[in-house]
């Protein structure tokens, strides 16, 4: 039973990601950290297996992502070359610093994150392209912040390197693209990272490894990628903005419920 709820996990947030270009860690992490404490798994662990386990699926729906664009030749290779090298390092300094941050604090910061989406989505707020693409510097920097937020959220840094990238006037397609290529080193990073602090914890289930909990990461990964395709296929035949408000409500009602339940 609890299986089935991974796979139904994996379709939500492969449909999401197809549909609005968002990484499915907005719905992954809630809904493993309600389904985990249902588990009775220990709160000490529960929300840090959540993020991990996200970041791992993440593996799966990307590298199928950024085959798909780099066919189209969307992708900007040099931007993605210095981004992720920040990321990388962003990426392992937020998941060092993740492990000794009390559960409850962390699903504070899910909560507030939450909201933050909902408003972006329900009023479509977006950056102006205002500034030009800085330099290898200037990357590496951006980089290291979307790495840490990621790890932060559990997700594959497209909430916040798209925005990035259109604010330096990258063309949305290839934002996206690109974005989505930043998002492989952000879960490979951070699942690494996941098991080596997770390590040896005396609360964690069986079948972790470190924080990262494998029979929900084998559940979303199934049905994550085959979903991501079809949810890519509908964005061009459903009215947008309904679908983007409809999931602002979801992120609202999850931003309270992680915050005041």
């Amino acid at each position: 039973m609890t299986f089935l709820v991974y796979l139904l996990v994996g379709s939500a947030a492969g449909l999401l990601a197809g549909l609005f270009g968002i990484g499915g860690g907005l719905v992954i992490v809630p809904v493993l950290v309600i389904t985990f404490g249902l588990m009775g798994i220990s709160e000490t662990v529960l929300t840090h297996m959540a993020l991990a386990t996200s970041l791992t699926t993440i593996i799966f729906t990307s590298v199928s992502s950024v085959k798909e664009h780099h066919k189209h030749g969307a992708v900007d290779w040099t931007l993605v070359r210095w981004i992720g090298s920040g990321i990388v390092i962003g990426t392992g300094i937020g998941v060092f610093l993740l492990a000794g941050v009390a559960g409850e604090h962390l699903q504070i910061a899910i909560g507030i994150f939450a909201l933050m989406m909902a408003a972006k989505m329900a009023f479509d707020i977006n950056p102006s392209a205002s500034r030009q693409v800085p330099g290898s510097k200037g990357l590496l920097a951006s980089g290291s912040l979307i790495g840490f937020g990621s790890a932060w959220f559990g997700i594959g840094g497209g909430s916040f390197t798209v925005p990035f990238l259109t604010w330096v006037n990258v063309p949305m397609k290839r934002a996206v693209a690109t974005a989505a290529a930043c998002g492989l080193p952000i879960a490979l990073t951070g699942a690494v990272g996941n098991v080596f602090t997770g390590w040896g914890h005396i609360d964690l289930p069986s079948w972790t490894t470190g924080f990262v909990y494998w029979p929900a990461v084998l559940g979303i990964a199934l049905t994550s990628v085959p979903c991501a395709k079809v949810g890519a296929k509908l964005a061009h035949k459903l009215d947008a903005k309904m679908l983007k408000r409809g999931f602002a409500v979801l992120l609202l009602i999850v931003g309270l419920k992680f915050l005041f339940l």
